[in-house]
């Protein structure tokens, strides 16, 4: 699974075809008339013209965000009539593709029930039941609203446990927007954060220690100096927030949890796009290792909102009713979000599922290194199964330091040349390519090709 070659599963596809471009080959004659148009609409009513910021273009030079209306399977289609291979997954939780049956199916019977109670529901103790059998590290378990949500209840959750204040977390890692995440490393491993974002406050910050990922020396001279104030470790086990970087070291994690532990310290693994991603639970699960607590998002939805934090009984139980820390939402456990998240991870149980997306992903990543090759352009690819990143540079990322240092610019040349040519990809140099359930051979091929293409045409406009 970790970059490895696979043999062929079977086709569990679940597919509705819409006809592709005809523009594959050159994309020229594309129209974004009605994206521009709708953007301007959306521009006079909605801050930025999008409601999340990545959705804009502004990490890839500018533009205008294409502006979406209907999709299904692999693709979707724009309101200009334009389609697209879909590797974007919606940042990651669409691991079934676009208007799964089965989704589609338990989204409707939610519909036709009611989709809001207040009150406990038979749904959301079947899909507890199910996240327990999945990770059985999941003692106990709560469902909220988001990812954000989930890590950001974690934090509170271990700091009520433990009694100590401060959090050490990852230079790079993205787990939402509370503002005791949104805290940028200090001038070295020792020191405590700065701000990240207007509007976090530096004594919030004070309270964040980041160090760089896969740095164990790093690691343990923040350990050394903060270790007794420390009441969480906070950890992408892969990182999927700077592109997908997984650990050097094998034994990397359970060096994190052990370290950690012996100066009293929780250990929270942010498993919000890892979780189902690689196979069915946790990337915890694929190393060996144990932490605890776990927040999750993202794929267990399957496409509704969503957000479950969850571990030790013992820590769990630290959270109201049966305990001192706080936490409540009116949509948390929503019938919809439970029905189609339970039919999300009922599909996902069968195994050639993520055989048949690894063996997609290990052919996207062979196929693109061969056409950069051909083509002079350098790059690395990071893949583990379906997922992947590619960065313009000729060192392979481990870190964010090196995330940062690959170059955003032929990203963007190459981010606009596929869309141009019918493949939509995330508009940032640091996000990852999600094959989904509903990809297909001949969607890799026309990907490949339209790839080729793009590094054809960056060879000979100096953008290579």
């Amino acid at each position: 699974m970790l970059g490895e070659r696979v043999s062929k599963g079977r086709d569990v596809t679940h597919r509705v075809v819409i006809p592709w471009n005809s523009n594959s080959e050159g994309g020229e004659a594309m129209d974004f008339t009605q994206s521009h148009l709708w953007q301007q609409r959306a521009d006079a009513v909605i801050l930025g013209g999008v409601n999340s910021p990545s959705r804009s273009f502004k990490s890839v030079g500018g533009g205008t965000p294409v502006v979406m209306a209907r999709a299904q399977g692999s693709r979707f289609v724009d309101v200009d009539g334009n389609t697209y291979i879909d590797y974007l997954a919606a940042y990651g939780p669409l691991v079934l593709g676009h208007a799964h049956p089965r989704v589609m199916e338990a989204l409707r019977a939610a519909t036709y029930d009611g989709i809001l109670y207040g009150t406990p529901t038979t749904w959301e103790v079947e899909f507890a039941e199910t996240l327990r059998a999945a990770i059985p590290d999941l003692e106990r378990v709560r469902f909220v609203n988001s990812g954000t949500e989930a890590v950001m209840t974690t934090i509170r959750v271990a700091r009520g446990a433990t009694g100590r204040n401060k959090i050490l977390k990852f230079a790079g890692c993205y787990h939402g927007h509370s503002d005791a995440v949104l805290v940028a490393a200090g001038s070295g491993p020792s020191s405590i954060g700065v701000p990240d974002s207007a509007g976090v406050t530096r004594a919030i910050a004070g309270e964040v220690i980041t160090v760089p990922y896969n740095d164990l020396e790093a690691y343990d001279e923040a350990l050394a100096v903060h270790g007794e104030d420390l009441a969480a470790v906070l950890v992408e086990p892969i990182v999927g927030n700077f592109g997908i970087v997984p650990p050097e070291r094998p034994d990397y994690l359970a060096e994190v949890i052990a370290r950690a532990h012996r100066v009293g310290a929780l250990v929270i693994f942010d498993e919000v796009i890892t979780a189902f991603r690689f196979h069915y639970g946790t990337a915890a699960q694929l190393y060996g290792v144990h932490a605890d607590l776990y927040a999750l998002g993202k794929i267990i939805g399957g496409g509704l909102p969503i957000g479950a934090y969850g571990g030790r009984r013992d820590v769990m139980e630290s959270v109201a009713p049966l305990g001192p820390v706080y936490q409540a939402g009116t949509m948390a456990g929503n019938p919809a979000s439970m029905r189609t998240g339970l039919a999300c991870l009922e599909v996902l149980r069968d195994p050639a599922v993520y055989r048949h997306m690894d063996r997609l992903g290990a052919a996207l990543e062979q196929g693109i290194l061969a056409s950069a090759q051909r083509h002079g352009v350098a790059i690395t690819i990071n893949r583990v199964g379906g997922a992947f990143t590619v960065f313009f540079g000729s060192h392979r990322v481990r870190d964010y330091a090196g995330a940062q240092a690959t170059d955003g610019r032929r990203f963007a040349a190459l981010f606009h040349a596929l869309l141009r040519r019918g493949v939509f990809i995330a508009p940032s140099k640091y996000e990852a390519w999600f094959v989904s359930a509903q990809h297909t051979d001949a969607d890799i091929e026309e990907t490949l090709a339209a790839v080729d293409a793009s590094f054809a045409e960056m060879a000979a406009t100096s953008d290579a």
